[in-house]
């Protein structure tokens, strides 16, 4: 089994994800389209290709369901049914899941470790953030730490507003943190924090930036 990689390491990794996602989107449309333009899985990539090129990459799966996720991070692991009906959780998919890298002897002995939820054009606090917020927390709650494997969930983002935007990113960014901590101050077990890059200030006026949101147990 590889050592894992810090969580630094995986913020940043998916920090720089979406900022080659931004940048390749740019080109690839001959500056015509930002980001904001594209569907989410051009972000998803990215995000899962800078991941794959760090030292000890994690084993990455995209959309991986979560009772699949469950499955692979319960302690009890053929007790996710019983987990979901309690945490009142669905069945859905995160966008990146990062399991432990290592020879695997059955089907069934993964490991996982993160969970990514990939979100692009966010630009103002909105219920359908707000509620995927609660789903991380709700695969991340529990009594004891060593109940599941999972160590954090990120809610990893891209924002961008025209020159024409009278409320500027810097605003608009504290507004959605500011949603999500009222999220995560629900549930005792859970802490939170946000890293985000620069805004980038374009010469039409234009802005834009990206940032993870992340949540870990107590």
């Amino acid at each position: 089994m590889t050592k894992f990689p810090s969580q630094d390491i995986i913020v940043q990794a998916t920090l720089n994800g979406i900022v080659s996602a931004a940048k390749n989107f740019l080109f690839w449309t001959n500056g015509r389209l930002s980001l904001s333009n594209g569907p989410e899985k051009i972000i998803t990539i990215q995000v899962a290709n800078s991941i794959a090129t760090l030292h000890n990459s994690p084993e990455i799966f995209i959309d991986a369901t979560v009772a699949d996720i469950l499955r692979c991070s319960l302690k009890q692991r053929d007790k996710y049914s019983e987990f979901m009906k309690k945490s009142n959780l669905k069945q859905g998919t995160f966008s990146i899941t990062l399991d432990e890298r290592f020879e695997h002897e059955n089907d069934d002995d993964s490991i996982s470790r993160v969970i990514v939820s990939i979100f692009n054009g966010v630009i103002n606090a909105k219920l359908e953030y707000s509620n995927e917020i609660e789903r991380i927390c709700k695969m991340l709650d529990r009594t004891h730490f060593s109940e599941s494997s999972l160590d954090y969930g990120i809610f990893a983002f891209y924002a961008d507003v025209s020159s024409n935007a009278r409320k500027k990113l810097d605003k608009r960014v504290v507004e959605i943190v500011r949603s999500f901590d009222v999220v995560v101050s629900k549930f005792p077990t859970l802490k939170s924090k946000f890293v985000d890059s620069e805004i980038v200030n374009e010469k039409d006026g234009s802005q834009w930036c990206v940032g993870c949101y992340v949540i870990e147990p107590n």
